[in-house]
Formats: structure tokens, sequence, C-alpha cells
């Protein structure tokens, strides 16, 4: 997705001739563009489909403006300590063997998703790594990822093996799970027979209520559980939906001493985090609700990303790596740079970071006051900037920009009306009827040049999700990445998408042999 809406457009393949796509577009009938989006839905059937497109296509649902929608499956999120049996009971409940399972703790450490299946119910489900307390290195990320994970679930699964009891790890687990209010399944592994049973009892004393004796390997108990996870799982996930309502997410992000720290500050009324002309102040997310121009919202400030993660050492490894967690975490980014400082890599890499989380962006260049409008230097500087910006930043020339000064909170309040654009357009759908519409006109306009004697067609699309767009193309053949760009253009000139990344993903579908 970030590199082929990052590569600057130079094909002019696609341009050219009188444009009447807006109009046209006007013109047709919402109920005459559902009509034909269901034609060349029905046309479908003439190819091979798998399962996953028959479960995009049966799970679209209308919604009361019309517009189709993919319901949110519930998340299940499977956590405990290292070599407790996660991925065993992951592989258990999928029926096959998914997750990489080995003797030897620390073998999984991303949080990785599965769609599950019981009782003609399905549900999303979240393997993570063991979570220790006070662990270092990579270790540390990846219990940062477990915790991630039990923010974004609606009910747990907290493993512990039984047969060595609860140890002082599984108390802290057990704390963390109290704090999120999350339901939680206590789940007894290696349980292989029924004598060992009263070892499952000893749980009780961490007062999660009853455990569930289960073998993982052997699958003993782990249909009873399942049962009664469905009892309390809900038909569409509270998180994977997140309700809009509560204080929006906004993660700050930028390279060291540009002014985040002052920023939130600023925003808060306060000093609430230190602010030093020391680069790299800043290790650990600071969290804080904020209220600019009458709304209010969550305000995360982290630490300066100075270099490739790979590069950092001691404290900046980690502090990356808690700014990568928190950006997961929020909705949308402020990316701060510093107008005094010519664009950097770094400044490059951010944006490219918060792209590929799918995250909403905003770009807050900062320091603006710096720039005196009567001084040749700060005239120069702005001619610089404006030139650096359409060389660096045409990739996300979609992203609002804000000029502020947050040591003195000049055009602070600049900041709401680009945030609420941004989230709007990272909420949006479109509705199918008229993506085909859009589609059918832009094909007919600018068709797709031939490639080896042959030209791919798009034969149906759909936005399958938002947070960000993500919009699904059934095609006969692969689109140029040039073509797909196009695509994404005419998307953002017709419909805004404004401070929103745009993901088009593509299933290329040969026709059924009869």
């Amino acid at each position: 997705m970030a590199a082929d809406d990052r590569a600057p457009d130079t094909d002019d393949t696609y341009e050219g001739g009188e444009d009447h796509l807006a109009e046209n577009l006007a013109a047709i009938d919402d109920e005459l563009a559902d009509q034909r989006a269901a034609a060349l839905r029905v046309g479908l059937e003439d190819y091979d489909l798998d399962e996953d497109d028959a479960e995009l296509l049966e799970g679209l649902v209308r919604g009361e403006d019309g517009i189709e929608y993919m319901p949110a499956l519930p998340v299940v999120a499977i956590v405990g300590r290292p070599n407790v049996g996660k991925s065993a009971l992951v592989n258990r409940i999928l029926g096959r063997r998914e997750a990489v399972v080995e003797d030897t703790p620390g073998v999984t450490r991303d949080r990785v998703t599965y769609k599950a299946e019981w009782m003609d119910r399905r549900f999303t489900l979240v393997d993570t790594g063991g979570w220790e307390p006070d662990a270092r290195g990579i270790d540390r990320s990846v219990a940062a990822q477990a915790e991630v994970a039990i923010d974004l679930s609606d009910v747990v699964l907290f493993v512990v093996d039984a047969m060595v009891g609860a140890t002082s790890t599984d108390e802290h687990v057990v704390r963390l799970l109290r704090k999120s209010g999350k339901p939680v399944f206590l789940v007894a592994n290696k349980i292989d027979d029924p004598r060992q049973e009263p070892e499952a009892a000893a749980l009780w004393n961490l007062g999660l209520g009853e455990p569930h004796p289960v073998s993982a390997i052997h699958g003993r108990g782990v249909a009873d559980l399942l049962d009664e996870l469905m009892k309390v799982l809900p038909d569409i996930s509270a998180v994977a939906k997140q309700e809009i309502g509560g204080p929006r997410r906004v993660a700050i992000l930028g390279r060291p001493n540009v002014g985040k720290s002052s920023l939130l500050n600023k925003a808060a009324g306060e000093e609430r985090v230190v602010v030093n002309e020391l680069a790299g102040t800043t290790r650990d997310p600071v969290d804080e609700i904020v209220e600019i121009g009458g709304k209010m919202w969550r305000f995360v400030d982290t630490a300066g990303i100075r270099r490739r993660v790979h590069l950092q050492q001691g404290a900046d490894f980690y502090a990356s790596l808690r700014t990568s967690t928190a950006l997961e975490k929020a909705e949308v980014a402020v990316v701060v740079l510093d107008v005094t400082q010519p664009l950097s890599e770094q400044d490059v890499r951010i944006i490219d970071l918060v792209l590929e989380s799918g995250r909403a962006l905003v770009l807050a260049f900062n320091k603006w006051d710096r720039l005196n409008d009567d001084d040749m230097d700060g005239q120069d500087r702005r001619r610089y900037l404006e030139r650096e910006i359409e060389q660096d930043l045409a990739h996300v020339a979609w992203a609002p920009r804000v000029n502020i000064s947050a040591r003195t909170g000049r055009h602070l309040e600049k900041l709401v009306p680009a945030l609420e654009t941004a989230l709007e357009s990272w909420d949006q759908r479109i509705p199918t009827g008229k993506f085909n519409a859009f589609l059918s006109e832009l094909i007919a306009e600018h068709p797709h040049p031939l490639r080896g004697g042959k030209q791919p067609r798009i034969l149906f699309g759909t936005q399958a999700s938002t947070r960000p767009p993500t919009f699904v193309l059934f095609t006969t053949g692969f689109l140029d990445p040039g073509y797909r760009r196009f695509i994404q253009r005419r998307l953002r000139e017709l419909w805004g998408f404004e401070g929103t990344p745009i993901v088009i993903n593509m299933r290329v579908r040969e026709r059924r042999q009869r």
C-alpha cells in the first residue's frame, strides 16, 4: 500500500481528453447504480472465486444510510506468559496447524490474526507473544504487542500452564487484565488427563473465576471452552468497530526536538511533559486529555524517532518501539515538522510509518513564528520550504497542513478542523453502487492500456472497510501501479479523502472452465 501510494505519478498515460467523469456520476441515479452493481456482482459467478471472495461479497450488510458495510467480527485475544501453549490452543480452535509451535519459549513475537468459526459463528482470533514484566530488548516489544491485543479485543483467553501453577508473571498479567475491564476466560492448559484436573482447581486463587481445564495438544475441553465463550462473545465487535463519541486518539510524532512536547503542553495548558533544548528528552509516550476548539482530544506525546529502529541502541531503541505501539493505538497522527530546518529523510520515514500503519495524517509545520515576514532569511527559508514540500512530500499532498507555533500557541486552534477533516475521511464509505458507477465511467474514459496483447478488466469493486478506506477490485489481470494511483487520485478528486491513505487491493480471477 505505502509503496504504491508513495511513488510520484509521472506517467501521463491516463491523462488527456475532456473529462466528464464527475458530471456523468452526478447524473446517475442511486437506484440505477445499485442495479448496475448487482448485475456486475451476479456476473462474478462466471469466475473462479475462493472462500475469501464469497465471504467479502456475502458479508456486506446494507445500513440505514444505504451504504453496504462489512460487519466487524468480534475479537478474541489469547494471552499469557511464554510457553504455556497459546499457539497450540490457536491451532486447536482453528482446526488446522497455522501458528508455529515449538517446545521453546518465545517462538511467537508479533500479534497474528486468524479468522475462526465455532457453531456457525465467526470471529477473529489473535495469537500473541508471551507477556513478561520488566522485559528487555525484543521481549519488551513482544509484551507491548500483547498489551495492544488486550486493548483491541472483545474477550480475552488467559492461558496458564496448570501443571506449573500460577506464577508471579501470571499475577502481573491478572492485574493487567483487571485494568482492561474485558471479559476474561481463565484457561488451565496442559490438563491431558482427568486425573490432572485438581491441578486446575488451584488456579481459583488468581481471582478470575472458574478455570477451564483444557489440553490444547489433545483437544480435551476445548469444545466446552468455546461453548462458554460463545455465550459472552458479541455478534459485532465493539472494539473493531470503535464507535465514535469518546475523545479521538491523536499521536504526536516527529524527529527529536521539533516541538512535540511543547505542542502537548500548550494544548493541555500546563507543563505536562518536560521540554528541553536537549533532543530526545521524551522517552515514554505521555497520554493526556486536552481541549482545543471546544472539543476533547486524547493526545499522546511520543519519543522522537532518530533513525532506523534496527540501528538504534539502548533507551532510543525502546523509545521507538513504544512510539510504534502508541501509533497503533491512535486514530490520527500529527507529524510535527521543524520549518527552520530542511526536511530530512527521517521526516519522510516517519510519515511513511504513519502510511504503513493506515492512520489518518495531519502535517503540523512548527516554529512558524521564527520565519519573520520582514526578515530576508525567513523569506528565503519559506521559498526553500515550499520547494522541499513539493519534492519530498508529494506522496502526501492530500494531507492537511497547519502552520503553527507550539511555543506561543499561534494557530493551534487550526489543528481541530484539520483533525476533523482527516478523521471524517478516514471513516468515509462509498456506496457499492456509486463506486462501480465510478469505475465504469473511469474505464470508459481512460481504459487500462494493453499489456502483452491483453487488457485487464475490472469486473466489480467494493469498499471492504474504512480506517483507512480500503477498496477491493475483482479483475481479470494485474493492474499497473500507475493505473491504481490514477484510480486513487480520481477517488480523491470526487470524494475528497483528505487526510487519509487509500488502499486498493486486487483479486485477479480467471473465468471458470465450463
